[in-house]
């Protein structure tokens, strides 16, 4: 580890520079703990508290009118912990996601509770299907974890998956949760607990602001003893 590497580090990047999504949920180690973060009631952090996704999932099936015969597809869906009970009001429910932790955790689930769910192992910018939705849901701010050209790529691809008059439902942050973050530096040996490698290691966090776009930049250096990772977690 050298003097430069550690200036270089906390220069600001340049905004959307790099695109790490797929290491949060693809990696073996980080894709458990994301899940268990999903399970974890106490924290808002993967996924919100269940008495805050109860709530939502009534208000989306009142809203959009779900029932037999209504399709609808939730991009993202992580452990099914909306997929599941939006199936039990009697829709169709299609949930894509490209972490197999959580898609075998939705599916185990679904069963459970005795609904059905087509549960998608896919990249959800890679996904086609024939199938047509009259709801697309993408929940727990993962839009506004995306570029400005994925956005656009994603919104014609949410247009060309729907029903006529079919709707898309974005859980998104807002500019006073954007006012709340501060640029800081944290350093700490086995940052967050372990999170990020089964493997001893040494974690750097810097938290970026960019004011005029409404972005916050969380970006990890993680130094284990054979390699070094950045993961860079935007949010417009």
């Amino acid at each position: 580890m050298t003097f430069t590497w550690l200036e270089e580090i906390n220069v600001r990047p340049a905004i959307w520079s790099a695109y790490t999504a797929a290491d949060l949920w693809t990696d073996p180690h980080i894709s458990k703990q994301m899940l268990a973060y999903h399970l974890n009631d106490a924290v808002d952090l993967s996924s919100r508290r269940t008495a805050f996704i109860e709530r939502s999932v009534a208000f989306i099936v009142d809203r959009f009118g779900l029932r037999a015969g209504t399709s609808v597809a939730d991009f993202g869906c992580g452990p099914g912990l909306y997929t599941t009970r939006l199936a039990a009001s009697g829709a169709a429910v299609t949930g894509i996601d490209f972490s197999k932790g959580s898609l075998r955790y939705a599916r185990d689930l679904a069963t459970r509770e005795g609904v059905t769910v087509d549960h998608v192992h896919a990249d959800y910018f890679e996904y086609e299907t024939a199938a047509r939705f009259d709801l697309i849901l993408m929940i727990m701010c993962d839009f506004a974890v995306l570029d400005p050209e994925r956005r656009r790529n994603l919104l014609a691809k949410f247009h060309s998956l729907l029903e006529p008059g079919g709707a898309v439902l974005l859980d998104v942050g807002s500019l006073q949760a954007f006012g709340e973050r501060e640029a800081t530096v944290r350093y700490a040996p086995g940052l967050m607990g372990g999170f990020w490698s089964a493997d001893p290691y040494f974690g750097f966090l810097n938290t970026f602001k960019y004011d005029a776009e409404h972005v916050v930049l969380d970006k990890y250096n993680i130094v284990e003893a054979g390699r070094t990772r950045t993961i860079m977690n935007w949010n417009k």
